[in-house]
């Protein structure tokens, strides 16, 4: 006969200290955000990366041909100059003036808030930096005294569309595969320093000839690559108009990539035009 063992405290503590404890429940577990927290931390997000890193810009007019086109859509990077009010969405006042500030470079192609207003983003390429004379004789640029060469090219050639029309008649031109365009005669400059670009000189106009101006401190001087389509520093500042001297303050970032094109025959209702309107060429394109 087997003997069963006698349940004697010391036999009944045992078996208590050998049993299986169950693991302890976390008292809080971990809450999944609601919709509305990701929401917030989204539009965070999106808004710190606007501010300081890149931001979307797109191209509503012909100033900046024959490099940028109406219908363009660029990233701009915010940081090369620093950041000011103007950097942050709807120009918050959040920052009394700009920090990290850098000095841009004669050639940058810069975003920035258009004077008198400060309330418009506008694109012009900077050609004078504070103590730089600047002045137009006879269409051709001149930087602190010293004629900036000007070598012509070939035409600019630039297809008809719906958001691209000639600024008169004398540039129509008809191709032979019957695609109607524009022929605008074009230019290379050469900048101080060796930055290199091409302009458009549509003839003989006002700016064409220009007093000379000299550039103050914490200023630049802009001009449209489109020179003679252009409303920039070689006008007094007027809403809607000129812009004359910037203030570095209102630089908001400098252009670095071309990231979509569109002809403006797009239609959101019908998707497949947004691939028809596209010009793909420009895509990439960098400053």
């Amino acid at each position: 006969m087997t003997e069963t063992p006698e349940n004697t405290p010391e036999t009944m503590a045992t078996t208590a200290q050998d049993a299986p404890v169950p693991p302890a429940k976390n008292k809080k577990e971990r809450k999944e955000d609601s919709f509305p927290v990701f929401v917030i931390k989204l539009v965070l997000i999106v808004a710190f990366f606007r501010s300081f890193v890149f931001s979307p810009f797109n191209i509503p007019s012909e100033s900046m041909l024959p490099r940028l086109e109406n219908g363009d859509y660029l990233l701009a990077a915010k940081w090369p100059y620093g950041f000011s009010s103007y950097s942050l969405p709807f120009s918050l006042p959040l920052l009394p003036s700009r920090i990290f500030a850098g000095q841009p470079q004669r050639g940058d192609v810069v975003i920035f808030k258009a004077p008198p207003g400060n309330d418009v983003d506008y694109i012009k390429r900077v050609i004078g930096l504070p103590g730089d004379t600047v002045q137009m004789i006879g269409g051709q640029l001149h930087l602190n005294g010293v004629p900036v060469p000007k070598v012509k090219i070939a035409d600019f050639v630039i297809r008809q569309s719906s958001n691209t029309t000639c600024v008169a008649p004398e540039f129509e031109a008809v191709e032979p595969n019957g695609i109607q365009s524009c022929h605008y005669p074009q230019y290379r400059e050469t900048l101080p320093g060796g930055k290199t670009y091409n302009v458009l000189d549509l003839g003989y106009r006002p700016q064409d000839d220009t007093p000379p101006v000299v550039v103050p401190a914490g200023h630049v001087f802009l001009m449209g690559d489109n020179r003679d389509n252009s409303m920039d520093s070689r006008f007094p500042a007027v809403e809607g108009g000129g812009i004359g001297l910037v203030p570095q303050d209102n630089l908001i970032g400098r252009a670095t990539i071309v990231m979509w094109s569109t002809d403006g025959s797009a239609n959101w209702f019908l998707p497949w035009t947004w691939f028809t309107a596209l010009r793909a060429n420009r895509i990439g394109g960098t400053f």
